[in-house]
């Protein structure tokens, strides 16, 4: 039966490649890792933009570049236009053996006296070394933004497993092959097998392309993969579903954007919401799983703590199973 399976998910596999709203599913994943690469500050990050005309002092370049993003600009032409963009950004020029700070006059303040203590900073020489001030990393080594976003985005594409599951239902009804399956030697839990592959395969490889290229590679991939798997049984069953239940590609996948409120909901509810609230949460599978990959991306996991949100989303997952199996069932006869 194992053979069989494949060679449906093959097929589905080939179909996908050459369908262009199934191509572009499977680029998604890529896209939302370097869009978060783009938004998602460092945890390092600085929110002090300084400008310096090139070749004026190198050595004061180095200096501010360790406490603020410095850009060089080949004129001062060229830095005053950046200057007069809305966000904020200072300029530091010379002028008769002084430095000066250029600025569009509506900067916030505080970011405005920050940019004048550097270069105080800079005229007498005051090194990290001279400080007497200690720093405390509260624990956190991970940028918060970008953990909630890679951990969105990895139940987001799990949201898109069932999605591709959907299509290719939807494309077999299209077609007229779905009730040819009954003639075939493969059984009925051999081909829904070999369609939830698919499934299956989006989310690992949305998972892993994404974890690696936001740079979260030194998890624990064996934690995350459980809990990726596990959060994935839903969007599998309501994928066949709207698969079985739908004749328009279109129609099927607005139904199954329906899952996306629970999953926004979701992860809304854990980042927003207080401990004694929180229990509204619990019967939706995104919010085990959103707090088991936090976990992970944290690395405060445990195995413990691990098997028992798993146990928690298939104990929710075998409730929506026996609500959906027999729809699923008479879809395909």
């Amino acid at each position: 039966m194992l053979k069989k399976s494949w060679i449906i998910f093959m097929r589905d596999f080939k179909v996908n490649l050459r369908d262009f709203l199934a191509l572009y599913l499977l680029l998604i994943p890529l896209l939302f890792a370097f869009g978060i690469n783009l938004l998602a500050p460092s945890i390092n990050d600085t929110t002090i933009n300084l400008g310096m005309i090139a070749g004026e002092n190198p050595d004061q370049v180095a200096y501010f570049s360790q406490y603020a993003k410095v850009d060089v600009f080949s004129n001062q032409e060229d830095l005053d236009a950046r200057i007069q963009r809305r966000d904020d950004f200072f300029g530091i020029v010379a002028e008769s053996g002084e430095y000066y700070v250029l600025k569009q006059g509506n900067e916030n303040e505080g970011v405005v006296d920050y940019a004048k203590v550097l270069l105080t900073f800079y005229e007498q020489d005051v090194q990290i070394e001279d400080t007497n001030a200690e720093i405390f990393d509260l624990g956190r080594t991970v940028p918060p933004m970008k953990k909630l976003l890679v951990n969105a985005g990895i139940l987001f594409i799990s949201v898109l497993g069932g999605m591709m599951i959907t299509f290719n239902i939807v494309e077999e009804k299209v077609d007229r092959t779905i009730r040819a399956i009954n003639l075939t030697p493969i059984s009925r839990r051999g081909f829904i097998a070999g369609k939830s592959f698919m499934g299956v395969f989006f989310s690992l490889y949305g998972t892993i392309a994404l974890i690696f290229i936001t740079g979260f590679g030194y998890v624990n991939w064996l934690q995350l993969l459980t809990v990726v798997l596990l959060a994935s049984i839903i969007s599998i069953l309501v994928g066949f579903f709207q698969g079985v239940r739908n004749d328009d590609v279109i129609n099927a996948a607005a139904n199954l954007k329906l899952l996306f409120l629970p999953l926004f909901g979701a992860i809304a509810g854990a980042e927003l919401l207080s401990d004694k609230w929180q229990i509204l949460l619990y019967w939706i599978p995104f919010y085990w799983a959103y707090k088991g990959n936090d976990a992970v991306l944290t690395q405060t996991a445990s195995w413990p703590q691990i098997g028992l949100y798993a146990g928690i989303i298939l104990a929710i997952s075998a409730v929506v199973y026996f609500l959906l199996a027999s729809k699923i069932r008479e879809g395909l006869e």
